[in-house]
């Protein structure tokens, strides 16, 4: 949708190039505005660890209208009713985390289409321009808007995510090595082989199935430098790569 940018970014993920972007955490939707107008491709509103309740979720995705950014709001968890309290105020992407299985992936797409692909509740606001704008228009692009992002972040999770990628509707899948690293007891070694196994198979896993991939990075430089040779910030050529890239500062996305 034109509220959210959520084409341009898809342009640009699809079309060979990296998207990059940033992630807020902090209440004040100035952040993001400023996160917006400094040329990031995306905003990653963190609803998660950050402190935004629900209006200020709405004033984040209400500052980055007006730019080039595309808005995507990660919710606290993996349930119908925290995806239902943002889902109205046009996210072009909602993240949710901690997917563990199949079962979890099918409520996460449910809860962001309507019926009959979903079990979404109709609340025409931001999205339809509080009811002035074309309602068929709006239903047909609510189909695949917002983008369903879900982020595989357990050792179970990459045990399963053969069914995981089996359901249809996931629009992104995004690597999380931190808890991955810490759900198979072994926080922040990157390097351990069972942990970049883990990752290096979750990547071309993701990669093979078409969907985009998404991962961090400490800073710009190092995800545009590891693009070339990793699916942790990979490109449409990248190879996968046994050092993933991680912060909560950048993100990078690929396919």
């Amino acid at each position: 949708m034109k509220i959210n940018n959520l084409e341009k970014f898809l342009a640009k993920a699809r079309g060979g190039e990296m998207p990059i972007g940033a992630v807020v955490t902090f209440a004040d939707p100035a952040v993001t505005e400023l996160t917006a107008e400094a040329g990031f491709d995306f905003v990653w509103i963190d609803g998660e660890h950050g402190e935004m309740d629900r209006y200020s979720a709405m004033t984040h995705l209400m500052a980055v209208k007006g730019t080039d950014c595309t808005s995507f709001y990660r919710v606290p968890a993996c349930d119908h009713t925290e995806i239902k309290r943002v889902i109205d105020f046009a996210p072009a992407g909602v993240i949710v985390p901690m997917v563990m299985d199949a079962a979890d992936a099918r409520r996460a797409v449910a809860a962001c289409r309507y019926p009959p692909e979903g079990n979404r509740g109709c609340g025409f606001r931001r999205g339809l321009a509080y009811g002035a704008g074309d309602f068929a228009d709006y239903w047909e692009a609510s189909r695949e808007d917002p983008l369903v992002i879900i982020q595989l972040e357990h050792i179970y999770a990459v045990r399963n995510l053969d069914e995981i990628l089996a359901v249809p509707g996931i629009g992104a899948i995004v690597i999380g090595p931190y808890d991955l690293s810490a759900s198979m007891g072994k926080e922040g070694q990157w390097h351990d082989p069972e942990v970049a196994a883990a990752y290096d198979e979750s990547c071309r896993k993701v990669r093979a199935a078409g969907i985009l991939l998404g991962a961090c990075s400490a800073s710009t430089r190092n995800a545009i430098s590891t693009s070339g040779a990793g699916a942790a910030c990979s490109s449409w050529r990248s190879r996968t790569t046994r050092t993933p890239c991680c912060s909560a500062t950048r993100r990078c996305w690929g396919r």
